[in-house]
């Protein structure tokens, strides 16, 4: 026992101690069931939550399996009550089951045979003028479908679906075994078992749901994957143009389908075809906020057999109101993260599914699938004439002077100098700061006005090593493959997000090949001493550390 890695807290915590003889399998052992919060050096932290007993159940998993786990692996006796605890939540998933009506065309039912469930769904004001009550459950229309499975789950209900899921017009689509690009196309392990994780036996309660990889392990292979076994017409939703042009290009180039069947749906253009790639900028605009959105309507406007919603983390909320509507739809969610920063992982839970599939990205690094990263903070002091102007400045104001500091300018030449055989993106928030830099060190600008043709031709550059330096605003954040990136330079961000810190390094994270000069990923970040950037920097250096990163300080003054 004593030699055991986790130590059970009834405040639902794991520890786990990496450096105990059997971490490796505890660490395996504890995901069905718990959510990952830390990483840093020597303790994990882990936390048990509803949604992540609720995504255990939907598993397959018990309260005797979370029981026999901890007891295997807990160095000193699992807390009483703690177990029975997780019985109460983990019996909550299945006591309202959603199952087609076959005697009433058009219609679900809401099965639920515990009376006391029964008057308390009857009694929930919101959803009341979506249900029918009968004896043993509530009639519902099958548009509803959606809108009932996320208020239920903010009431602490989640639904067991197992209404039926439409097929969808067929599509012959075949992975390569070579790529266009003369590359072979080997599938990993993770990808497929991602893969038939989410679909499983085909049985009803199956064929939607997440997969949460790390940036630049291939999660567009898990998507191409579930295309090819479902053979169905597919609706791609994703970040950006580029990143709609990336799907079209990863597509034709490791899959059999034609170019005529692939379509672009964005602001550039709009067509629709048997596999339609969109962007959420496009499906969620209109001309007003008292308007509707027009171009909901691609949803309807083929017979999809699957959805894919890429970065899925980043879901804007209109389209969960659409993406209730969808639920007899296969939905596939990719994520690096399930943190969101408006905190609706149980919308994309009861929406799109639960999470089918997740690996650590410290296992993805030891067998060389991502690349090993490196984090340094770099921390200079704020210029004596900027001092008074900073000292007076509204708070937002204050951000933007320490963002801004102009002493960041000659750390960028240095660093740049200093690692001559990176290929680097030198990223920020503010495009007057871009704009200076990207003269300085006489490298292209990337930003959100730069026209799409000109962003991809200068991606390829940089792709092809014509180009070794590019600048780019938060544009780069999301879901942009640059392969050969090995150094990130962050002179400003958004305010400390999460999400933004794990999204930015993410875009160096792709592992180098035998042939790189460097397998490391480097991702340098500045902040001015005695400023609100150093509140920023330390949440930054937080969620790093507790991710696992190597993190290391340095003074502006010693980079050399």
């Amino acid at each position: 026992m004593v030699d055991n890695p986790l130590i059970v807290q009834s405040d639902r915590t794991l520890l786990l101690d990496v450096h105990a003889e059997k971490a490796e399998q505890a660490r395996a052992a504890v995901i069905p069931f718990a959510e990952l919060e830390k990483s840093p050096e020597h303790i994990h932290t882990y936390r048990i939550t509803p949604l992540s007993l609720w995504n255990a159940a939907s598993a397959g998993f018990s309260p005797d399996d979370i029981a026999k786990v901890l007891a295997e692996y807990s160095r000193y006796s699992v807390p009483s009550g703690i177990v029975e605890s997780f019985s109460d939540t983990m019996s909550r998933y299945g006591k309202i089951r959603m199952t087609a009506a076959p005697e009433s065309e058009g219609m679900l039912f809401l099965e639920i045979t515990d009376n006391a469930v029964l008057a308390e769904v009857e009694a929930i004001k919101s959803l009341e003028k979506y249900l029918t009550k009968t004896e043993k459950g509530f009639w519902l229309r099958l548009v509803d479908r959606g809108t009932i499975k996320q208020g239920l789950i903010r009431h602490g209900w989640p639904v067991q679906d197992e209404a039926p899921l439409v097929s969808g017009d067929n599509l012959e689509i075949t992975l390569r075994d070579k790529c266009l690009s003369g590359k072979t196309f080997a599938i990993r392990d993770y990808q497929i078992e991602a893969a038939q994780a989410v679909l499983g036996d085909g049985r009803p309660g199956t064929g939607y749901g997440v997969v949460a990889l790390p940036c630049g392990s291939g999660k567009t292979i898990v998507g191409m994957v579930i295309m090819s076994l479902l053979k169905t017409n597919t609706l791609i939703l994703t970040t950006n143009v580029a990143a709609a042009h990336q799907w079209i290009d990863e597509l034709i180039d490791k899959t059999e389908i034609n170019r005529e069947q692939i379509a672009e749906y964005s602001g550039d253009t709009k067509s629709v075809a048997p596999v339609t790639i969109a962007t959420y900028q496009i499906i969620t605009w209109r001309p007003d906020r008292d308007s509707d959105f027009p171009h909901f309507r691609l949803f309807r406007e083929q017979h999809w057999g699957l959805i894919i919603y890429d970065e899925v983390h980043l879901l804007p909320a209109p389209v969960f109101r659409v993406t209730a509507e969808l639920q007899a739809v296969r939905r596939l969610g990719l994520t690096a993260t399930l943190i969101r920063e408006d905190g609706a992982q149980d919308a994309v839970f009861s929406l799109v599914g639960p999470k089918r599939y997740d690996v650590p990205w410290k296992e993805l690094e030891g067998k060389g699938w991502i690349a090993e990263a490196v984090c340094t903070e770099i921390r200079l002091d704020l210029p004596q004439e900027l001092k008074v102007p900073y000292a007076v400045a509204s708070k937002r104001e204050k951000y933007r002077i320490a963002s801004e500091n102009p002493l960041k300018k000659e750390i960028v030449t240095q660093l740049i100098e200093n690692h001559s055989d990176d290929q680097i993106l030198v990223i920020g928030q503010y495009i007057s700061q871009l704009d200076s830099l990207a003269k300085l060190i006489k490298a292209p600008l990337i930003t959100g006005k730069t026209p799409n043709a000109e962003r991809e031709r200068i991606y390829n550059c940089f792709k092809r090593g014509e180009l070794r330096i590019i600048v780019v605003s938060k544009v780069a954040n999301f879901a942009i493959d640059l392969p050969d990136a090995s150094m990130a330079i962050q002179v400003s961000g958004s305010f400390g997000s999460r999400q933004e810190e794990a999204q930015r390094l993410g875009r160096i994270l792709r592992p180098k090949g035998k042939n790189a000069k460097h397998h490391n990923a480097l991702f340098f970040f500045f902040f001015s001493r005695y400023t609100v950037e150093e509140d920023f920097a330390a949440n930054r250096h937080k969620f790093l550390a507790e991710q696992g990163y190597k993190y290391s300080i340095q003074h502006w003054d010693t980079i050399k």
